[in-house]
């Protein structure tokens, strides 16, 4: 049975599921039927953080334009430019035991791509969730339904993975960013590609 969690709800990892490695971090969201009629490619990012919340270099951004860090612990699993279908839109595999020491949380984002002047934002999208798969078991752990409307903003953060001591944690964020994928890039101590 997954946890299910409310937006600020931190929750282990690695304290109910011991030896805990390999993860999916699976993101999906559904568009709404009064949309603008345009299309809509929803794109979802990691970013790598060290202790200071910037990613020490670009390499530690992956998304559709970067699929895997060189430590490979981090791996986008490819651009979904439709989100149709049912279940997870685009996933993110992550090694726990693999990510470097000097990363201490891997934040989760989605971004529309090219929102300005298709004129949208996440208003005109709903369902969004982000869960959190074990892969040895295929079990689901937790899920974050996001219930918030966010009615100007192009980009999410939707969610965290970070260390605690030896223990991985989740924490649901669920924050908007208008400015899409440049401000979170700036953010997070990048520049956008």
């Amino acid at each position: 049975m997954p946890i299910n969690l409310s937006k600020g709800q931190k929750v282990s990892l690695t304290k109910d599921n011991p030896g805990l490695r390999n993860i999916t971090v699976g993101l999906g969201w559904d568009i709404n039927i009064y949309d603008t009629g345009g299309a809509f490619d929803l794109d979802t990012a990691a970013f790598m953080l060290d202790g200071s919340g910037k990613c020490p270099s670009e390499k530690e951004f992956v998304f559709y334009g970067n699929l895997m860090h060189p430590s490979a612990s981090v791996q986008h699993m490819g651009d979904n430019r439709t989100g149709e279908g049912e279940g997870d839109d685009e996933q993110i595999h992550i090694d726990l035991g693999a990510v470097p020491q000097d990363i201490e949380k891997i934040a989760f984002t989605v971004t529309i791509y090219d929102a300005e002047a298709r004129k949208q934002n996440f208003g005109q999208v709903s369902n969004a969730y982000i869960r959190i798969i074990d892969e040895s078991t295929s079990a689901e752990l937790i899920r974050y339904d996001l219930c918030e409307d966010f009615s100007i903003e192009t980009a999410v953060v939707v969610g965290e993975l970070y260390k605690s001591g030896s223990e991985w944690k989740f924490n649901a964020i669920g924050s908007g960013f208008q400015g899409g994928l440049a401000a979170l890039c700036g953010n997070y101590g990048i520049s956008a590609q």
